[in-house]
């Protein structure tokens, strides 16, 4: 296992009040909850949990503090390439743009400054955002970057629109959707749940007949095999298929298809904590202290989609997904003799599209409903097809 960095002592009392809240938890369950549950209290319980408690999550590199880098966080680059898709959207369709989990609200910040410059101004730009934390943080960076007319625009909200035409977009929002995990042990299909036994502790339970069951029995997991299913994630995409109107949703995630996700050889599942810009497996300790996560299955994503009414419009790399959308000619807008401009430009991108960095790894999907023009993201080495 890596070795950590250890809390402070503040940090310890935060995340011994929250294991002391999911014990509780536990005990009034029977001894038992499933991972989906657990996860949920870590990242999600009121003022305890990693996103609702008040700590630092975001930073744009290693040495500037945080748990983890956002491509919004890296440059205003990312930003102002998937404004080319939103324009090309708004264009079509009279709408808005609703961002889910907005993080720093970097991203709204960057999105609104440059459809201001290409004249394609939403009248409102929505964001949902669970933790009153990030709200606080969201509205004093918008406040800072946005003049006072563009800063009417933009609008919290509590819950879905019922009805909405535009843009939907969620930056970073499936992987940490709470997920079930399932294991194909020698007694059967298990899910492995958390018991506490002087301290958190994994346990599995036999699967009774359940989604959870006819999803995991799908995939014919061979025995030993652990991993992910996220059915709250397929219910997310459900709700927002009902809400869109006209339009697009537009997720941007780490993951995988579901043969990639759920290939023989990565029968350990895909669950990562990252605490201090260190990744690791560890999710049952510094509960409330770090962020927990798993890859996104996006053959799932786009049959929620579909089962729905919306349309596959396409998926690629994140990499492809900016190529296509010019971020090589926003970049030229930019003399490379202008050192101290292009430097940081370069870097910035270098992280976006390499694939030993953003590039690959990271995806883009579209869905969308009563939109039939091409979607200008996916033009080249769209892969909808191995969905």
């Amino acid at each position: 296992m890596t070795t950590l960095p250890t809390p402070s002592a503040d940090a310890k009392k935060h995340s011994e009040q929250l294991a002391l809240l999911i014990q509780h938890t536990i005990e009034k369950a029977g001894g038992w909850i499933d991972f989906s549950q657990f996860m949920h209290l870590a990242l999600y319980a009121p003022r305890l949990g990693y996103y609702t408690a008040g700590n630092q999550k975001f930073s744009d590199s290693k040495k500037s503090g945080g748990d983890f880098v956002t491509a919004p966080e890296i440059s205003p680059l990312f930003a102002q390439t998937i404004a080319q898709q939103i324009e090309q959207v708004l264009q079509e369709v009279d709408g808005d743009i609703f961002e889910l989990g907005a993080g720093t609200g970097k991203l709204a910040a960057d999105l609104l400054l440059t459809l201001t410059e290409l004249n394609s101004l939403p009248t409102k730009y929505f964001i949902l955002e669970v933790s009153d934390h990030l709200r606080q943080i969201q509205l004093e960076t918008l406040q800072k970057r946005l003049a006072p007319d563009l800063m009417q625009r933009v609008e919290w909200l509590n819950a879905l629109p019922v009805l909405f035409n535009g843009v939907v977009i969620g930056n970073e929002v499936l992987d940490a959707i709470p997920v079930h995990m399932a294991h194909a042990a020698a007694q059967g299909l298990c899910e492995r749940g958390v018991a506490w036994h002087d301290g958190f502790v994994w346990q599995d339970q036999v699967m009774t007949p359940n989604n959870l069951r006819a999803l995991a029995t799908q995939q014919n997991l061979a025995e030993g095999y652990l991993t992910e299913f996220c059915p709250a994630a397929s219910g997310l995409i459900a709700s927002l298929a009902t809400m869109l109107q006209r339009g697009i949703i537009l997720m941007i995630d780490y993951g995988f298809s579901a043969r990639e996700y759920y290939h023989p050889q990565r029968n350990q599942g895909t669950l990562m904590c990252h605490y201090q810009h260190y990744a690791h497996t560890e999710p049952l300790i510094n509960v409330g202290l770090q962020d927990i996560t798993a890859h996104v299955d996006f053959t799932s994503i786009a049959y929620a989609g579909l089962n729905n009414g919306l349309t596959v419009s396409g998926f690629c790399s994140q990499a492809q997904f900016l190529m296509n959308c010019g971020i090589l000619e926003r970049m030229s807008q930019v003399s490379p003799q202008d050192m101290a401009r292009y430097t940081p430009l370069a870097a910035a991108a270098q992280k976006l599209l390499s694939p030993a960095e953003m590039g690959d790894l990271f995806k883009v999907i579209a869905l969308s409903k009563n939109l039939d023009a091409p979607l200008i993201g996916f033009a080249n080495g769209d892969k909808s097809h191995t969905l």
